[in-house]
């Protein structure tokens, strides 16, 4: 807002002598200028980014967070630029992304027989695409949902197929129709994700 009444202020200086001696634009001087003396700032770039992998480590614990207020930072990490949102938020997000998951799927596959598996990590996948729809770049949905199916599924599906008493088997002898439509539907995007990247 600062930056717009700024702008609006040097609105004639800004149309004619900054092209004339091609200088940097209003704008996108005061743009560059936040990002180098407040988001870049040594006192404030660990602290933002901690508080917001932690805001969003919470969300993944059932706990409520500002969804706004997140939505807000990295609104504002996308209008710097999309290098500034990657760096500074995407990247780190899905590096803890993929931790978290990896975890959290190897405590699963522990404890919880192949269908409740499958229906924990649906929940997990359909959480991230929803919190791509809240507060994060429309760019990170295919990243996110990338980690997601490859730390909860694609690294287990041997395991899940083969599982004691609930694998694929199972299912088929024990009618299971609906937990063999989610392993063929979280199966399937996994195989279509590799074989794009292959």
């Amino acid at each position: 807002m600062a930056l717009q009444m700024i702008l609006d202020i040097l609105m004639y200086m800004d149309r004619t002598f900054i092209p004339s001696t091609r200088k940097t634009p209003v704008h996108e001087l005061g743009l560059n200028l936040w990002r180098d003396n407040i988001i870049h700032s040594s006192n404030i770039q660990s602290r933002l980014h901690d508080s917001l992998l932690e805001l969003v480590q919470r969300e993944r614990t059932s706990d409520v967070i500002d969804r706004g207020l997140v939505r807000n930072v990295t609104k504002m990490f996308i209008n710097l630029s999309s290098s500034v949102y990657q760096e500074d938020f995407e990247k780190p997000f899905l590096e803890v992304s993929a931790d978290f998951y990896r975890g959290e799927s190897q405590q699963f596959i522990e404890s919880c027989d192949c269908g409740d598996f499958l229906k924990k990590a649906e929940r997990r996948l359909n959480e991230d695409i929803d919190r791509v729809t809240h507060y994060l770049d429309g760019k990170s949905e295919a990243k996110i949902t990338n980690v997601v199916k490859t730390e909860m599924i694609k690294c287990h599906m041997q395991t899940l197929v083969h599982m004691n008493n609930s694998g694929l088997v199972n299912m088929i002898v024990d009618d299971k129709y609906e937990d063999l439509g989610r392993m063929y539907s979280l199966f399937r995007r996994c195989i279509i994700v590799h074989m794009f990247k292959v």
